[in-house]
């Protein structure tokens, strides 16, 4: 059976899906991406998320390079660094350019597909102190709230990375813990084509499928 075929995927945010030095693989965009060209060869793929990119960063510096690629496929997610690397948590800043972000894709890509991702909430193999995690976790949970809600508003496939069983596994993580592990780019990659699929009945073809 085949469905919907992606012409152009443009991918934003931060280390999640940019991947870090660490990884000998590619990443679970560039996985996609490969998915997604063994259907249509001629397709347009770029990564132009960057490590340690905040919202802010992806709204001044991602946005527009991503739509001028003309996509009709866009990944966006970011809002972690926002919390990991404030000294507080700017949630309510976070808010107001997600919101930003998915009106101007929207403005800018009115037919494109787009799918963000929740943050997860909690971080079992960083050595994290006690009231540093509770801050994080609070901050990280009002986080992926405003996610979900505001993706809602605009009609944008949220995919839950959050609570997953996957971030109990050390195999799916860096050895810093936060980022993941080849193997864990490898996941994301799998499980997204089946949740995207499911919902946009977008066609996919893994590696190693007929």
């Amino acid at each position: 059976m085949t469905g919907r075929v992606v012409r152009a995927y443009a991918a934003l945010g931060d280390s999640f899906t940019a991947g870090r030095e660490s990884i000998d693989a590619e990443r679970w965009a560039d996985l996609l991406a490969a998915a997604m060209r063994r259907v249509n060869p001629d397709l347009r793929y770029e990564n132009f998320a960057v490590d340690g990119a905040t919202s802010a960063e992806v709204l001044e510096e991602q946005v527009e390079p991503g739509l001028a690629l003309g996509p009709d496929f866009i990944t966006v997610i970011c809002g972690a660094n926002d919390v990991l690397l404030a000294t507080r948590p700017d949630v309510s800043g976070y808010a107001e350019r997600i919101e930003r972000i998915f009106s101007r894709l929207r403005e800018g890509a009115p037919g494109a597909m787009l799918v963000t991702a929740t943050t997860p909430e909690t971080w079992r193999f960083m050595d994290l102190r006690p009231r540093t995690e509770r801050r994080l976790q609070e901050a990280t949970t009002e986080l992926n709230d405003i996610t979900r809600a505001t993706a809602a508003r605009y009609d944008v496939l949220c995919l839950p990375v959050a609570g997953h069983p996957a971030l109990s596994d050390p195999v799916t993580f860096s050895p810093d813990g936060l980022h993941p592990s080849t193997a864990g780019h490898q996941t994301v990659a799998r499980e997204s084509a089946g949740l995207i699929s499911e919902h946009f009945g977008i066609e996919f073809r893994m590696e190693g499928e007929e």
